[in-house]
């Protein structure tokens, strides 16, 4: 019953791994061996003992709270990067989170090998403008170190009142430190939204691609999404890039109800708790709300968890094509469990598999086409080298000399602050989502000559 009650969650959280803990993941796994009640009995009564011996002769006065806090996240963050011990403000904290609006960056972390690791950006927020990306590591808030902190530590000294400022070194690469300054600000979280889209340098007349854009799974993702196809179909597109790149994830629930939209029955995805018999399936409702047209999923390592399921859904069940780079390979399910005083524990009940069985747990999701973000160079020039121009007396052309100022000045603007470029020149830049609809628009014109057949035969 409890199990009914409490909420499936796919999000990354924040814990603590140090470089110690790393280096015993390339150990051999020894059998665990487990202790007697009475053994566990004595080593929790040593527990005790350590917490009066430390507060009794610290240097300093002891903060009784922050001991047994520590302590009970260290436990739970011994057993896996995802299970963690919420005081009442981070219990608060992650039910804000869930409900789409909280105050901060706008940035999903987690912890790595003891350094601050950015699973992703969330869209339209004080990071994202700030050009933080997917895999970036955060090595000092306001000049301190983040090496001696518990992730729930560097969350809050990330956290801070709006308008207020916070300075952060970020590692991208192999590129050098950089530090930058954040504006905090109320983060509202729209999880959907959608346009219907054209190629760059389409013709007017030609055909909209609807492209659906989901930044992370809350509690309305599916409604906002069932909504958006409605609207979508309204405007006769031909088929749908769904964009998860760079979303960490979210409730179980919402990436079950996202994965069925798309398809009309099969599995969706199961997932497996400690004993073999522990294995709950979910299957897609017969009604495919898009009527089966040319479907793109749009990954890349910033896509977990949530959107590794609806990846893994789209894929197995061969219902349309993953296209990107490899997902970020997050595995496991969380469960909450309240502790009956505002506070809880977050921990890891199961791990999740695609319909035929496959673990992503560290690996991810392979794309079906890989297409990394590029930069498109234009190897042709515009101009020929050799044309009347290059004569030495050829006559010139009075507009050519103020159209040639016109265009040096459109391209420098370009270069110095794409923050102004419109969407349409986003998206002309964005190279996966123009090879993401160049790719839809082929599967429909393949299903053109069989939709005509079908029509005929009925």
């Amino acid at each position: 019953m409890l199990k009914k009650i409490l909420v499936l969650c796919v999000m990354c959280l924040p814990v603590v791994v140090n470089v110690a803990a790393a280096a015993d993941k390339n150990k051999k796994e020894e059998p665990i061996e487990h202790l007697t009640d009475e053994q566990i009995y004595d080593e929790l009564k040593k527990l005790a003992l350590v917490f009066e011996v430390s507060r009794e002769n610290f240097v300093e006065e002891a903060d009784e709270r922050k001991m047994l806090e520590a302590a009970m996240n260290g436990m739970l963050s011994a057993l896996d990067p995802h299970s963690s011990y919420l005081n009442k403000d981070d219990f608060k904290d992650f039910n804000d989170k869930s409900q789409g609006e909280f105050g901060g960056l706008g940035i999903q972390i987690t912890s790595d090998r003891g350094a601050v690791r950015v699973i992703s950006p969330i869209d339209d927020t004080p990071a994202d403008r700030a050009g933080i990306k997917a895999g970036d590591y955060i090595t000092h808030i306001d000049d301190e170190p983040v090496f001696d902190l518990t992730l729930n530590q560097a969350v809050k000294k990330m956290k801070g009142k709006p308008g207020t400022k916070v300075k952060l070194t970020i590692i991208s690469g192999d590129n050098e430190p950089k530090t930058i300054t954040l504006k905090r600000a109320i983060i509202k979280v729209k999880s959907v939204k959608f346009e219907g889209k054209q190629l760059a340098d389409a013709e007017t007349d030609a055909p909209k691609v609807g492209y659906i854009r989901i930044s992370d799974f809350g509690a309305t993702t599916a409604k906002d999404l069932r909504d958006a196809i409605k609207s979508l179909e309204k405007k006769k597109v031909v088929g749908y890039v769904l964009d998860v790149r760079n979303n960490p994830g979210g409730y179980l629930t919402a990436a079950i109800d996202v994965s069925d939209a798309f398809l009309d029955g099969g599995e969706i995805v199961s997932t497996r708790g400690k004993n073999k018999t522990d294995i709950d399936r979910s299957f897609a409702k017969p009604g495919d709300l898009t009527d089966g047209k040319p479907l793109v999923v749009l990954i890349n390592h910033g896509s977990a968890s949530a959107s590794e399921i609806v990846a893994g859904a789209i894929q197995d069940n061969k219902r349309g094509i993953i296209m990107g780079s490899q997902s970020f390979g997050k595995g496991s399910v969380q469960q909450q469990k309240p502790l009956g005083d505002g506070t809880a524990i977050h921990i890891t009940i199961a791990r999740y598999y695609t319909p035929s069985g496959k673990s992503i747990q560290n690996t991810g999701i392979t794309p079906d086409v890989e297409v990394l973000q590029s930069k498109v160079e234009v190897i042709e020039k515009r101009e020929s080298t050799y044309s009347e121009a290059s004569f030495r007396n050829s006559l010139k052309n009075e507009d050519a000399e103020k159209k040639a100022k016109s265009k040096e000045k459109t391209e420098k603007t370009d270069e110095e602050d794409e923050s102004k470029l419109t969407d349409a020149e986003k998206d002309a830049r964005d190279y996966q989502l123009q090879r993401a609809m160049e790719m839809v628009i082929a599967m429909s014109k393949m299903a053109e000559p069989v939709k005509k057949e079908e029509d005929k035969k009925d």
